[in-house]
């Protein structure tokens, strides 16, 4: 459960819902989770379980007919739902940022990359162009970027997918922001790079204590490099707890379930677990426990909504038929 006490972000009950001709899609409902200074979070699920409304929820980016319909989402304390869109605008950016899958929702195609680099720093930063210039220059070589004289001169068009998406992370690294939220940022990456960026990644929250959200559906990517791990399913917080707890010895079914899906823990000849049938609508879901239609573990107890219960030490799973004698093993 989230604990905001100390925490640099804190996700408490939000809740973020789009009003639709079909009914009210409820993409994010009742998510609660914290990430203090210098820790980083793991966000995990399948595609359409919420993790990226959540993300944007946080930052304030969730376009009609979506809209926060309750919770609260508390940065150093400050109520960010509740903030104007001014106050957002100066967050963003500056002391919360956020990396996108898409690397041109962060770039303009007609501006030279040192003259988005330059804006971003000095928009929130008192800062003259040859130090921003050098800031920039040094932000494009923690992400592996070669000759970064030479491409902070070129246009967003000149580089590969993977290379756009090094400078969107750059640019995201650029103000030192208290939170970083990353939405599979590393997916287009070659695992080379992809490994660099995630050391990059850890580094900056040891040094400068910046909290980092990862989302992402890759459990290795999870494993090897955050503290504490939120998996969602259909909108919802199933089960957390610190990485290596759950990935040893998860309690959910569905974490169970992803977990035994994962080519490496397989043995060989034999076939990869699945998870059958497929996730529900979020326009229609089942009547208690979302995941219970494609559970083995599911009886009549699993039709009421189970609460978030703390089964063992900072251990919590929303499940009335855990999987606790993984956990004794």
């Amino acid at each position: 459960m989230a604990n905001s006490s100390g925490a640099t972000l804190a996700v408490e009950d939000l809740r973020t819902h789009f009003h639709t001709r079909a009914g009210v899609l409820k993409a994010v409902d009742g998510v609660s989770f914290s990430v203090g200074k210098g820790r980083i979070l793991g966000l995990v699920g399948e595609s359409g379980s919420g993790k990226s409304v959540t993300g944007f929820s946080i930052i304030g980016l969730v376009d009609p007919p979506g809209r926060i319909a309750g919770g609260r989402i508390l940065f150093n304390g400050e109520d960010l739902a509740q903030a104007s869109e001014a106050r957002l605008r100066n967050l963003r950016g500056n002391r919360i940022a956020m990396i996108f899958q898409d690397p041109m929702m962060t770039l303009n195609p007609v501006l030279r990359i040192d003259t988005q680099m330059i804006e971003a720093l000095q928009a929130h930063q008192k800062m003259d162009r040859t130090t921003a210039l050098a800031r920039a220059r040094d932000a494009l070589g923690q992400v592996g970027i070669p000759s970064p004289d030479e491409r902070l001169k070129s246009y967003p068009h000149q580089f590969s997918g993977g290379m756009r998406q090094r400078v969107a992370i750059a640019i995201a690294l650029l103000n030192r922001p208290d939170v970083i939220i990353a939405d599979e940022p590393t997916t287009a990456l070659d695992v080379t790079i992809q490994a660099q960026i995630l050391f990059e990644a850890q580094k900056l929250c040891r040094e400068v204590g910046t909290a980092l959200i990862w989302i992402t559906h890759d459990l290795s990517v999870v494993a090897g490099l955050a503290d504490e791990i939120c998996v969602m399913y259909a909108g919802r917080v199933v089960e957390q707890g610190l990485v290596g707890d759950v990935l040893d010895a998860p309690l959910h079914p569905y974490t169970h379930g992803l977990i035994g899906s994962v080519p490496s823990r397989n043995r060989r000849g034999q076939p990869l677990t699945q998870i059958p049938g497929m996730a529900p609508s979020p326009l229609s879901l089942p009547s208690g426990c979302s995941f219970r239609t494609r559970c083995p573990r599911a009886d009549a107890a699993c039709e009421v909504p189970p609460p978030m219960t703390e089964f063992r030490p900072g251990r919590h799973a929303r499940c009335v038929h855990p999987h606790l004698e993984a956990v004794a093993a």
